[in-house]
């Protein structure tokens, strides 16, 4: 990996972490913007619950994410250790078990997304990677 793509991850990384997030995670929890969820993974060191913001588009009890750093994300490594995770959509938490979709083309996955969300991604994801949940009842 390049230089240049490392620094520009570890921009993105505390760009979000630190200013887009938190009022982003606080708008999801609400339900208050549309395509958004909060996913709830297990860290896969600590063992402590990690929450998450993500575009997540619906199609019946199937959830699709589109990682914007792949597997360089935390939350992506959390649910590769323990695929079940719960899902946070319009204020209400479902149980879910996720799973990455290593061959489905998430540029293509991105164009059932909202055209913002979905520009977003392109323009700051460095390594693209599909997620496929399987939201069940709680």
């Amino acid at each position: 990996m390049s230089e240049d793509l490392a620094g520009r991850r570890r921009r993105i990384r505390f760009f979000q972490r630190y200013i887009l997030n938190p009022p982003a995670l606080l708008a999801a929890r609400l339900g208050v913007v549309p395509g958004y969820a909060v996913i709830e993974t297990t860290g896969r060191r600590s063992g402590k619950r990690r929450r998450n913001v993500v575009g997540l588009r619906r199609e019946g009890d199937v959830g699709w994410i589109v990682a914007e750093q792949g597997r360089h994300a935390g939350y992506v490594r959390n649910l590769e250790a323990n695929p079940d995770v719960r899902v946070c959509l319009r204020g209400r938490w479902r149980a879910a078990r996720a799973e990455i979709v290593p061959d489905d083309d998430p540029l293509s996955r991105l164009k059932s997304f909202g055209r913002v969300h979905a520009a977003t991604v392109r323009s700051v994801g460095t390594d693209l990677l599909t997620i496929r949940v399987e939201l069940n009842a709680v």
